[in-house]
C-alpha cells in the first residue's frame, strides 16, 4: 500500500495559456486536449506532471507551495532567467544562489544557481 505524487495542481485564470508558459519553460509537452478550463504539462520521465485548472478567484498573497527549478548542465542561471522572462516570467527578488520569479499569472517559483 502507499501513494505516489502524480500531479502538482496549479490554479489559474486560463489553464491553457499558463500550461503553454510552463511547457516552454520546462521543455515538456502540453496535452493536445488542453483548454482554458484545464490543461496538463506532462513530464517525459517518470516524474510529476503539472496540472492547471481554472478557478474563479484571482491569486491572493504568496504561494503556500512553489516550484524550484535549476538550469540544465548545458545552461546557467543568468541565461535561464533571460529565457524565462522572454517567455513572460518576471523577476521578483535575487538572492545568493537563487532567484525568485513569477509566472505570467503571478505564481512564484525559484531558479537555483549563482548569477556570478
Amino acid at each position: 500500500m502507499g501513494v505516489q505524487l502524480y500531479n502538482v495542481v496549479i490554479d489559474s485564470a486560463d489553464a491553457a495559456k499558463l500550461a503553454a508558459f510552463w511547457a516552454s519553460a520546462t521543455g515538456w509537452d502540453a496535452a493536445e486536449w488542453s483548454s482554458a478550463d484545464e490543461a496538463v504539462v506532462r513530464n517525459p520521465g517518470t516524474g510529476v506532471n503539472l496540472y492547471f485548472m481554472r478557478v474563479p478567484e484571482e491569486k491572493a498573497g504568496k504561494n503556500r507551495v512553489h516550484l524550484d527549478l535549476s538550469p540544465t548542465p548545458d545552461s546557467d542561471a543568468r541565461a535561464e532567467i533571460e529565457r524565462l522572462t522572454a517567455l513572460g516570467a518576471r523577476v521578483l527578488t535575487k538572492y545568493d544562489g537563487y532567484t525568485v520569479l513569477a509566472d505570467p499569472e503571478g505564481n512564484e517559483f525559484c531558479l537555483t544557481g549563482d548569477l556570478g
